[in-house]
């Protein structure tokens, strides 16, 4: 053999020790986990075992290692808490809905408001050219009014975005939640 051939036999076989010791360590980072009962996670897995999550992933030995481990770690308390998590989900998705109604109502009633001081503003000129004091004295009053109910609309509008941003914001984290569920979902069902 050449020194070339004997390098290339001494890398290839340095690489399936390294192989090997990566599936110990893949084996002894599971019965740990399951002792302590966590949970065996791919991120998990490799943490423990000082590997990667692709090395996980592309080695055959260690995918299905890894695959039995999660399989056999399934239990009736996964299903609850995915319940659980459904159910919080709907409330949050339910809420966010409810802010969008309530401030498409509002933006509504302001855009209505809005239109009708401009019908009084345009009204209050006319009687301004027509009328003596007290009507106008009147009329400020009522635009008055009007004014004070416009601002209140426009508070009541301001806080609907916030509370529409905060219910759109736990919809994200549930959807954020749902997929690393389904990804570890995944991760199980994988053969």
């Amino acid at each position: 053999m050449s020194a070339g051939a004997d390098q290339t036999a001494a890398a290839t076989a340095a690489r399936q020790r390294q192989t090997q010791e990566k599936l110990t360590n893949v084996s002894k980072a599971i019965d740990q986990l399951r002792r302590e009962r966590g949970r065996p996670t791919v991120r998990a897995i490799a943490g423990r075992a000082g590997v990667s999550a692709t090395f996980l992933y592309e080695n055959p030995e260690a995918r299905a290692i890894v695959q039995k481990a999660v399989a056999d770690s399934r239990s009736r308390h996964d299903r609850q808490a995915q319940q659980q998590h459904d159910q919080v989900e709907a409330t949050w998705r339910e809420r966010a809905l409810n802010s969008e109604a309530e401030l498409s109502r509002t933006q509504k009633e302001v855009l209505t408001q809005r239109q009708r001081i401009g019908e009084l503003m345009g009204q209050i000129r006319d009687f301004d050219q027509m009328v003596p004091g007290e009507s106008v004295q009147a009329l400020t009053t009522e635009n008055t009014t009007l004014k004070n109910r416009v601002q209140q609309l426009t508070r009541e509008h301001r806080t609907l975005p916030e509370r529409l941003e905060g219910a759109r914001s736990n919809l994200r984290f549930s959807d954020k939640r749902i997929a690393d569920l389904e990804a570890q979902l995944l991760e199980q069902d994988q053969p």
